[in-house]
């Protein structure tokens, strides 16, 4: 019933996007004294517009249970649906204020911590000489969490490990970047070449759920015919590196942050072992100007294939740097 009213033209002319701010704003906070400080309105009003609210779509959103405020059914369907939409606002807000000129506006940018170790940073640095104006938000993270918050627009771009599934984003393939087992400095040498079988006797430092190298690698395992072993899981970028440094194990990561700090063996070609970047948008808001700016900036520097460092190949057309963005 609410997703039927959530797309119809009456919905548009009742619910005011207030009212659609106030609702995230208790959604998040599960709280509704704290939503109304973050708001900064007083809290019967808050309420009141909530109940009128609710009162439009014909469906509670909250469950009030002794100060407990949970999301109902129809709360959780239309919590992306008001993201968006306040989402989308905002960004038609920021595109006319740029309108003339690009020495201002904000661009929320997410990428995965590999990047945002390795190649990220000469991105943004050659993007802030050109548009030192513009102001950037790098929000990191794995692709999974990505995906969420761009399809929700709380951002603007983000770096993914693998196309999006979301039928309201797109993607433009960016690199593809070669994975390698690290192991600490002081390590037996092993094989230049590793087949993942390989992996099977090698206890693992492993990252956190989401992110995109663990599934790569635990999926790759599992079509070798075995589960990977984890020496400890659960870490971040640098605390996986740190952990591999103090010698609790090796760690498959993308080739970029292996540096030579770890001793660094490759796999076979045919074992599989490569991520595909993407560069991707929401298909349905038209960016600002910044934005554009900076996605054509990201797309002419992977054109650019004298800047990728060992392990990388683009996957962009050299022509892009003219006609990207």
């Amino acid at each position: 019933m609410i997703a039927l009213q959530l797309i119809g033209a009456s919905y548009h002319e009742r619910v005011q996007f207030q009212q659609l701010a106030y609702f995230v704003a208790v959604a998040e906070d599960r709280h509704f004294t704290r939503a109304a400080e973050r708001v900064r309105v007083a809290q019967p009003s808050l309420s009141q517009q909530i109940r009128a609210l609710e009162h439009d779509l014909g469906a509670p959103l909250f469950h009030r249970i002794r100060g407990n405020v949970t999301l109902t059914e129809a709360g959780e369907v239309l919590l992306p649906i008001a993201r968006r939409i306040l989402a989308e606002t905002e960004t038609a807000r920021r595109a006319i204020r740029e309108l003339d000129e690009l020495d201002r506006g904000r661009v929320r940018l997410g990428a995965p911590p590999s990047l945002c170790t390795g190649l990220l940073p000469a991105m943004l640095g050659a993007f802030r000489r050109r548009y030192p104006g513009i102001q950037l938000e790098l929000q990191e993270s794995g692709s999974r969490d990505l995906r969420q918050r761009l399809a929700e627009g709380a951002l603007d771009l983000a770096l993914l490990a693998a196309a999006p599934a979301d039928p309201h984003l797109a993607a433009t393939p960016l690199l593809l970047e070669e994975l390698v087992l690290v192991s600490p400095a002081d390590a037996p040498a092993r094989r230049t070449r590793l087949e993942v079988r390989e992996l099977a006797d090698v206890p693992l430092v492993m990252f956190r759920r989401g992110y995109d190298v663990r599934e790569a690698t635990v999926n790759a395992c599992r079509a070798a015919g075995f589960e990977p072993a984890f020496a400890i899981e659960g870490g971040e970028m640098d605390a996986v590196l740190e952990l591999v440094r103090a010698g609790v194990g090796s760690a498959v990561v993308p080739s970029t942050v292996a540096g030579d700090r770890f001793r660094m063996t490759r796999f076979v070609p045919e074992a599989g072992m490569t991520r595909v970047v993407q560069l991707a948008y929401r298909k349905q808001v038209e960016p600002t100007r910044a934005v554009r700016a900076l996605r054509t900036a990201i797309v002419g520097f992977v054109a650019d294939r004298t800047r990728l460092p060992p392990g990388i190949e683009s996957l962009v057309d050299g022509r892009a740097r003219r006609t990207g963005g």
